[in-house]
């Protein structure tokens, strides 16, 4: 009704999942990470839940939409089943044939079994997600968890997810489920939203229709926020209610009284500090009914098209509102512009020129460090140039505690490694930003990492003097400081080695600031290095929102 009226190509408030929408908000994408570590890499249960309406169905969409080629995955949405029904529900999920009129749970766990052993043997793996998995009877539990004895010597032939409302921790916790429960190899309870996240969801939503952004103000956005507590069905409810309460009064803001007035008329509430808990309750299970039979949408791989209109400028001196304001443009149908597809992360790292030396000369290039004349890097040559490498495994919000551009491996198909240089990361909106300006989503990147990284870094000096002739890491620390300060490299066999043409560059430098012209780099000449070396930029991921 009101999409013509702020020039939305579709309504951007709708509860029904659409992939179009979808924000991955840094809990959810840490969620979203969390499964697909499951899926990957771990062989027992993931669990995963969240309060009604926090968006655990969204990330079921996204895992579906990222899970590997090589994955089959049986989806159960209807967890009211006894455990024969369960099995015969899952070998339909895999499309595997039994026979209907001698169902018994033995012959559906051989077939199932017959199933996932070849399955293997082919170089497939088999995930069970069972949604709102808090409604399954304590005997369709136990016969679940006896669906992960299937195995090789090696391997789980069979992993599971569970999703669910909190009722499934507390479920989870009984006694006479504990061996169950001990299964659990990676879990995660999805929060509300923030109110920073609150407010970039509204906007993301907008931006998607070709919305203005600031259609909400601030004060409203906050009044959304309390009165709907994060929750992002309800966050909906209130804005698509709000935004229609605008198009009945003829304005084109949204005020905080509007807010009000919409929750009144959906939630049942009054103006208080909190929302009653019944009438919140029953809207989202209401809500949840009219959404009708959940089915997953064809995700359309197309980028999000940016459908920005002109549209009239409010300028306000106060909260007040001018309610007969009217844009000063009419009202024309929107055409979209046409938008290059997307570049897929698959299809962009697997390429035979991502290797380690091809990223080690891109780090050594930010570092402002020489490249050899035959382009081969390795990490002995690094040491070269004044630093070190550093590797380990991480998860990639450890990678922003570091806050160096940091060379990722990926495992694509069978043995195969690809090596990039990150450069930086979204912080609100979760990205990975690659060399050449390269951007995904962190949850796509996070299918092929496998946790290990490298980095360019000085050495840390331990504090101790650095004596000509001695060798040390300190003497690798020593040549990366001068080289940011005088502008030399020197390519030397043995970097760790404090040779005659390192002490005459030392001696020059503590000549220039009235040291003690010895040589030795003592505490005083190691606080002048670091002091002149921290002046000068060193190469720190760019962080987005």
């Amino acid at each position: 009704m009101y999409n013509q009226y702020f020039h939305f190509s579709e309504l951007p408030f709708s509860i029904a999942t659409d992939p179009q929408f979808i924000y991955m908000s840094p809990r959810h994408q840490e969620g979203l990470a969390h499964l697909l570590y499951g899926i990957n890499f771990s062989g027992g249960f993931v669990a995963l839940t969240g309060e009604v309406g926090t968006g655990k169905t969204t990330l079921c969409q996204c895992l579906l939409q990222q899970i590997p080629k090589n994955i089959d995955i049986a989806l159960i949405l209807n967890s009211k089943l006894t455990a024969l029904e369960l099995l015969a529900t899952l070998c339909d999920e895999l499309g595997i044939r039994y026979d209907k009129n001698l169902q018994s749970l033995k012959n559906l766990i051989d077939c199932l079994n017959r199933h996932l052993l070849t399955a293997h043997a082919n170089g497939r793996r088999t995930v069970l997600l069972i949604d709102e998995a808090q409604n399954l009877s304590l005997e369709v539990l136990e016969q679940v968890r006896l669906l992960t004895n299937l195995e090789t010597h090696k391997t789980k032939l069979l992993q599971i997810i569970l999703v669910g409302q909190p009722e499934l921790q507390a479920l989870l916790k009984r006694k006479d489920l504990r061996q169950l429960n001990q299964r659990i190899t990676a879990r995660y309870h999805l929060l509300p939203l923030s109110l920073n996240e609150t407010r970039a969801y509204i906007r993301h939503r907008l931006k998607v229709c070709g919305g203005q952004p600031d259609i909400f103000k601030d004060s409203a956005i906050r009044k959304i926020y309390q009165l709907s507590s994060g929750i992002p069905r309800v966050i909906n409810i209130l804005c698509d209610r709000a935004l229609l309460g605008a198009y009945s009064t003829d304005t084109y803001v949204i005020t905080p009284s509007l807010v009000t007035n919409s929750a009144h008329e959906t939630l049942g509430v009054t103006d208080k500090k909190t929302p009653f808990l019944i009438p919140l309750l029953s809207l989202l299970f209401l809500a949840s009914i009219a959404a009708g039979i959940y089915h997953w949408p064809k995700v359309n791989n197309q980028a999000p098209v940016n459908l920005a209109t002109p549209y009239p400028a409010l300028q306000t001196k106060s909260d007040t509102v001018n309610l007969n304001q009217k844009p000063a443009i009419p009202i024309e149908k929107i055409i979209p512009a046409p938008v290059a597809k997307a570049t897929k992360f698959y299809d962009w790292i697997n390429n035979p020129d991502h290797t380690l030396n091809t990223a080690l000369i891109d780090a050594l290039k930010l570092w402002d460090k020489p490249i050899p004349d035959n382009h081969q890097v390795d990490c002995h040559y690094v040491e070269t140039t004044g630093l070190r490498c550093v590797s380990g495994q991480a998860n990639w919000k450890d990678l922003l505690a570091i806050n160096h551009p940091a060379i990722l491996e990926f495992s694509l198909t069978g043995e195969d490694k690809r090596h990039a240089l990150l450069t930086g990361l979204g912080q609100y909106q979760p990205m990975m930003h690659f060399k050449d300006a390269m951007n995904f989503p962190v949850a796509d990147a996070l299918k092929y990492w496998n946790g290990y990284y490298l980095v360019l870094e000085p050495p840390i000096p331990d504090n101790k003097t650095i004596y000509p002739h001695h060798s040390s890491d300190n003497v690798l620390w020593l040549r990366h400081l001068l080289s940011r300060i005088d502008g030399k490299i020197e390519t030397v066999k043995q970097p760790r080695v404090y040779d005659d043409n390192l002490i005459a560059r030392v001696i020059h430098f503590q000549h220039q600031h009235q040291l003690p012209e010895d040589g030795k780099v003592g505490s005083k000449t190691m606080r002048q290095l670091n002091n002149i070396a921290n002046t000068i930029d060193v190469p720190h991921l760019a962080i987005t929102d």
